[in-house]
């Protein structure tokens, strides 16, 4: 058997080596599980005709594919967002609002059917004719809620975005345009938002347990590379873990003395792991020390990201791409997921104006490039920039056709980046800084304080002053359920890591509240000047083979697959690998959880948003357009999709299928097969 994990950090080895053996034992009981899938199959397991179809036209076999369709609850107890309705006002199809409120809209279609697509000739490929019938009966009874929307904003606003940059998705988690849709995560997240893990009232009715027979199961054990399917693994942990509205505190201590608003001594912030501190939420963090007393700093600025231990990458190890952002690495206090945004203003003299977002401090930035003759494409080609020591530089003039447009380019080191950005807001905010900042990898110590600062202290006749056992901010960042959405809708590759490593440190940090609360009750005894700040619901430090070990864990007490191989959470990798099995099961057992409304509404609706969206545009005539909520997953020879599904039937489904291939495979040929598949589950 071949070698799967090959890396060059050597402080890795050991977890890739259990997870080697992992992959061995998952391996050879797919291989079990595939032979008695195969020769139990149903009737109801048989490979459809239009997906048949599809796998031709993309000149794959079934070999390549894994599948399942899994009818979860009752139909007659939906569980899903309401379904969105695509209008185009080319046409004639018009839409009668009977009620609107929050963004949700109750309304009477007409005409009152849904378009669909019959590209089968066998009994396997439609619902049966009283099924249809039935359906037409109950929806007349109790018409569904329905948010109605035109295609024309859809397609304006995908183009607009993908005019304006190459990389849409980073734009969208970073800037927050504002949504074609109403804001999904919050449709039906709100009771979800107020749930934690230990609450036994769920946010909604759980879905009944009802014995339900796969409409198809074809290679459901087959291990498979499943690209950014993987998200919806950690991603729903960490709902069902630390609850839909967990929250990470960045902490702001001080240690010296602060006299009118100057400090004599040193700012430490005690980085959370916060997956979304983007440079404007920094930029508030900064203010509100500000608004606290603090303009001016005889000491340095120290940054503790030590709640992550050795967790950097080689960003050009994966595909040879260091500078795209999906390619980031996480960080105990990461900042706008380490990436700069270089915008671009054509001038008239063959040259453009280029600003960029953050600003670094102390680093060079070229304000103007000349440009050429070229199309437009991502940066790596349309500049070529390389990041030296103390300036950024320019390998390529600037395609003209580029006009004003943003490009995002992520810096090697996320310390140095985060230490520039917050020594540049700073400044920007009017304050001072004697020192230095400093982003370091362990916890801040009372001995570290500057000496200069305790010369001016000694001079005032000051005795030497313990380290501030409060916080004098704890800043509070987008609740779970926000970051979540992020995740799944964006494909946010380093906020994954960043979660999947915060359910270990904060999880450990529950089971020690026992044990923090007695610290609470010597913090007013410290002394010492080697005892460290953090005394008050502290997580505890974590590093890639911990957390992994965390979700390996939960996975074998919750769920009865074989767990899958995990190496980062983010589906950026070829090692690991998952089942259509394993994914189905846990999509199933999300169904009936109370966070499940926060985890649904993170996925991309098929023709509407997210990575989802060109589904319309690839087969305009799907019945799954608008009713299938969808995380998809891509890498070279690798498709995947899963996510839900509410049939025309009323009957909800989970849904998965990942082809991979050995042979040279272009992804996005192969993603007809799984718009085919979406497309007949629909129909059901």
């Amino acid at each position: 058997m071949r070698t799967l994990f090959k890396t060059p950090h050597s402080r890795l080895r050991p977890f890739f080596a259990f997870a080697q053996a992992q992959h061995d034992r998952l391996f050879t009981l797919g291989l079990l599980g595939t032979m008695a899938a195969l020769s139990s199959m149903s009737a109801y397991a048989a490979m459809p005709d239009s997906i048949q179809a599809a796998l031709t036209r993309a000149a794959l076999s079934s070999t390549d594919i894994s599948i399942i369709v899994m009818p979860l609850g009752d139909k007659t107890a939906s569980r899903l967002p309401p379904i969105i309705k695509v209008i185009d006002n080319k046409n004639n199809e018009t839409a009668q609002i009977s009620s609107h409120t929050n963004g949700q809209m109750d309304t009477t279609i007409t005409p009152a059917t849904n378009a669909t697509s019959n590209n089968s000739t066998s009994n396997n490929n439609t619902p049966k004719d009283n099924a249809s019938s039935n359906n037409q009966q109950n929806n007349k009874a109790n018409p569904p809620k329905i948010i109605v929307i035109n295609k024309q904003d859809i397609v304006q606003q995908e183009r607009k975005i993908h005019r304006y940059t190459d990389d849409a998705y980073t734009y969208q988690s970073i800037e927050n345009p504002p949504p074609v849709l109403p804001t999904t995560a919050s449709l039906s997240t709100e009771s979800a938002a107020k749930t934690s893990p230990d609450n036994t009232k769920a946010s909604a009715t759980p879905a009944p347990k009802v014995s339900l027979k796969p409409l198809i199961s074809h290679q459901p054990d087959v291990a498979r590379t499943p690209a950014s399917t993987m998200k919806l693994i950690p991603s729903f942990i960490a709902l069902d873990t630390l609850g839909a509205d967990f929250v990470w505190h960045t902490r702001v201590y001080h240690s010296g003395i602060i006299i009118g608003n100057r400090l004599y001594g040193d700012l430490i912030i005690q980085g959370s792991g916060d997956p979304k501190m983007t440079h404007e939420r920094l930029q508030q963090l900064l203010y509100q020390v500000q608004k606290a007393g603090i303009q001016h700093i005889e000491g340095n600025i120290i940054v503790d990201s030590a709640i992550f231990h050795q967790v950097s990458k080689n960003p050009a190890a994966f595909d040879n791409a260091p500078l795209r952002p999906y390619n980031a690495s996480p960080d105990g206090f990461l900042v706008n997921f380490s990436s700069m945004g270089i915008q671009s203003y054509p001038l008239d003299n063959g040259q453009a104006q280029l600003t960029y977002t953050p600003q670094l401090a102390n680093y060079k930035l070229p304000s103007i490039v000349d440009t050429r003759t070229a199309a437009c494409s991502q940066a790596s080609a349309s500049l070529a920039p390389q990041w030296q020591a103390d300036k950024l530089t320019f390998n390529a003039n600037l395609p003209d056709s580029c006009g004003e447009h943003i490009f995002y380019v992520a810096y090697p080191d996320a310390k140095d980046f985060a230490a520039r950005v917050i020594a540049a807001k700073w400044q920007a905010l009017g304050n001072t800084l004697s020192g230095n900042v400093i982003a370091q990898e362990k916890p801040y110590q009372a001995c570290n304080t500057l000496k200069s600062a305790n010369n001016i202290q000694a001079k005032r006749g000051l005795a030497a002053l313990s380290l501030s056992p409060l916080p004098i901010i704890s800043y509070p960042s987008l609740t779970l359920t926000e970051q979540i959405y992020d995740i799944n809708h964006f494909s946010n590759n380093v906020m994954t890591e960043q979660v999947a490593l915060s359910i270990d440190a904060y999880h450990k940090a529950a089971v020690t509240k026992k044990d923090t609360q007695k610290s609470i009750k010597n913090a007013n005894n410290i002394a010492d000047k080697s005892t460290s700040l953090y005394q008050f619901g502290t997580p505890q430090p974590t590093d890639y083979s911990q957390a992994l070990t965390t979700l390996n864990d939960w996975w074998q007490t919750h769920l009865t697959t074989p767990p899958p191989i995990m190496t980062n959470g983010s589906g950026l990798c070829r090692e690991c690998t998952v089942t259509a099995a394993n994914l189905s099961e846990l999509l199933t057992y999300a169904y009936g959880r109370p966070s499940f409304d926060a985890y649904v509404s993170s996925l991309g609706v098929a023709g509407v948003s997210g990575t989802i969206a060109a589904h319309s545009e690839r087969l305009p005539e799907s019945a799954a357009i608008g009713r299938a909520w969808i995380k998809t997953g891509t890498l070279d020879n690798v498709t995947s999709m899963a996510g839900y599904v509410k049939g025309q039937s009323g009957q909800e489904y989970a849904v998965v299928g990942i082809i991979n291939t050995q042979q040279s495979l272009n992804a996005y040929t192969a993603r007809p097969v799984l718009d085919a598949l979406l497309d007949w589950t629909a129909q059901h």
